[in-house]
């Protein structure tokens, strides 16, 4: 129960922090605004040629960027009717599809629509339905995390080489759970709680869900996790 109240707490800190940030730039943006998937497109397209073409090139194999930016491509899809923003339903619907049971999935898509529902708004108004705005993501990305993604949610993947390099000490390419649990002990910010037990929690699923017969995840694996084309074939994976 007090870890409850704990997390309840941070993220309304959190909230708040975001909320004096936004209100302090003076945000005359309608809140309500929908911004379609296309239009999405079109402010993303903006990139520089060459960091298009870096992240398409470092992209898990056969999956395609649609002028989206790896972070934003990992958000959507759960944006199941390509509308730009994400609903808690959706992302329920999301973690139910790669074959998480409907409490843990619940769970999760409550916390991932709380914590990056604020920061990624048009405006500085909050909305009790909890939309993710994923032309807007990059504001929510938190600190504990190994830098795989730059402050525009371009990928970086000299620090996917590096998170390996540093923390794979049984192979090279694929750790262990206590690897991974030492890679975000490593990326702990202080004062992150909130983006210290959602670093925790998602490497924690992402190895309960990819791991091999002998307990290790690849890196392969963890590339694809960081641009969404994990979720889409575990989810094919589930249908079959």
């Amino acid at each position: 129960m007090c870890l409850v109240l704990v997390i309840v707490q941070v993220n309304v800190l959190s909230a708040l922090n975001c909320f004096n940030a936004k209100f302090i730039q003076l945000s005359v943006n309608n809140p309500q605004e929908r911004l379609t998937l296309k239009q999405q497109r079109e402010m993303t397209s903006e990139m520089k040629k060459d960091d298009s073409m870096a992240t398409e090139a470092h992209l898990a194999p056969g999956h395609k960027n649609h002028g989206m930016s790896v972070l934003q491509q990992y958000v959507a899809y759960f944006d199941k009717n390509d509308d730009g923003i994400v609903y808690p339903w959706e992302t329920y619907a999301g973690f139910r599809a790669i074959g998480l049971n409907v409490i843990v999935s619940a769970i999760l898509a409550f916390a991932f629509n709380l914590i990056n529902s604020y920061p990624s708004l048009p405006g500085w108004i909050p909305s009790l339905l909890l939309p993710v705005y994923i032309v807007n993501i990059h504001k929510a990305k938190h600190g504990s995390d190994p830098g795989v993604y730059d402050k525009e949610g371009r990928f970086v993947p000299v620090n996917l080489e590096n998170m390996f390099s540093k923390y794979a000490k049984t192979h090279p390419e694929k750790m262990t759970y206590r690897e991974l649990w030492n890679m975000t002990e490593g990326n702990g910010v202080a004062y992150d709680l909130v983006g210290w037990i959602e670093s925790k929690a998602s490497w924690t699923i992402f190895y309960l869900m990819t791991k091999d017969k002998d307990g290790f995840v690849s890196k392969e694996n963890a590339r694809s996790l960081f641009d969404g084309s994990l979720f889409e074939k575990l989810a094919k994976n589930c249908q079959t």
